[in-house]
């Protein structure tokens, strides 16, 4: 017997019980004596016996497995922040004895998430975006599966975690209207997301005491690709727009090629910002004023959260984490 892996089927032979009774001896559920429960458990001691994840997982009608699920349709502009945000959840789950899989969906497929539920290959799930019509998020609500949103939702009943994009967007939006900027404008993405509304609420929520502002401000939505982009940049040279704020880095990577194909020189003919902060902007010069946030926290915490519901621990049913707004020279000073 020492010469091999012992199974739950092994320890079961040796002493005349079933594999029922092994398997609850090792879990501390079910109906099972005291007695018979000690002398399993004396003999796993003496012979080392260590379940494997599949028998442990059995034991205890678990997979040890964590869904991450991811929108299919994301561009590569913003991969780094899927990228950083899995090495946090993995590296957490990983710590804590689960493996992540990975579930990719759309607004109009979820066929991956519902084969990894119906299939019991996940334990629970974290959604990696938010949108306002959450397919995902309700097929896991009607099928009872424990899941974290990573983004804001407006389900209170939704444990959700997110960085703090109103307050952020809001603040760094201050921040170029006391540098004198008379002329501003927003260019924004796929109104269904909602990072993007919270983004366009920190926007108006830096106009709503400055009553005093004297200058006019555009918002540009649904903006999706690079061709929108330059015609929107076209416009607002003509209308010798002062800023132009981006609600993501895709956009402001399009902005960014629209005005050096046209030589227009940052930020002395115009301002440019970005209300996020990936690699991609990294090495742009000037350097982009931005926003910056710890996405490995966001996921490992995301992970976190959901290891205690799992636990069946009380968790907060919203977390906002921090951010840092940083000017850069993109920006002036007028």
């Amino acid at each position: 017997m020492d010469d091999k892996i012992l199974t739950i089927g092994d320890i079961a032979k040796q002493l005349g019980v079933s594999k029922t009774t092994v398997s609850r001896a090792i879990s501390g559920k079910g109906r099972i004596g005291e007695q018979t429960r000690r002398r399993v458990l004396e003999y796993i001691e003496e012979h080392h016996y260590s379940p494997n994840v599949v028998a442990k997982g059995l034991a205890q009608n678990k997979t040890f497995n964590l869904g991450m699920v991811l929108p299919g349709d994301y561009n590569i502009v913003e991969l780094p922040f899927f990228q950083n945000c899995m090495l946090g959840i993995s590296r957490t789950a990983s710590a804590h004895g689960y493996d992540v899989l990975i579930s990719m969906v759309t607004a109009e497929d979820i066929t991956q998430l519902e084969r990894a539920v119906t299939n019991r290959k996940i334990d629970g799930a974290i959604l990696t975006r938010t949108l306002a019509d959450d397919a995902p998020m309700k097929y896991l609500k009607e099928n009872g599966v424990p899941f974290v949103a990573i983004g804001r939702t407006y389900d209170d009943s939704v444990v959700q975690i997110d960085n703090d994009h109103r307050n952020a967007c809001r603040e760094l939006t201050e921040n170029l209207l006391e540098y004198g900027i008379h002329k501003i404008a927003l260019i924004g993405g796929n109104e269904n997301h909602i990072v993007n509304r919270s983004r366009l609420q920190g926007f108006e929520d830096a106009f709503v005491e400055r009553k005093e502002w004297e200058g006019s401000k555009q918002t540009f939505l649904n903006i999706d690709d690079s061709s929108e982009a330059q015609r929107v940049v076209e416009r607002l040279l003509e209308e010798k727009t002062e800023c132009i704020v981006c609600m993501d880095d895709f956009l402001c990577g399009c902005v960014l090629n629209a005005l050096q194909q046209r030589q227009i020189a940052i930020p002395a003919q115009i301002q440019v910002v970005s209300f996020y902060d990936s690699t991609t902007l990294e090495y742009r010069i000037p350097s982009i004023t931005s926003i910056r946030y710890n996405v490995e926290e966001l996921g490992r915490t995301a992970c976190e959260l959901l290891l205690k519901m799992l636990n069946e621990e009380e968790v907060e049913s919203r977390t906002l984490l921090g951010y840092e707004v940083r000017m850069r020279k993109s920006t002036r000073r007028v």
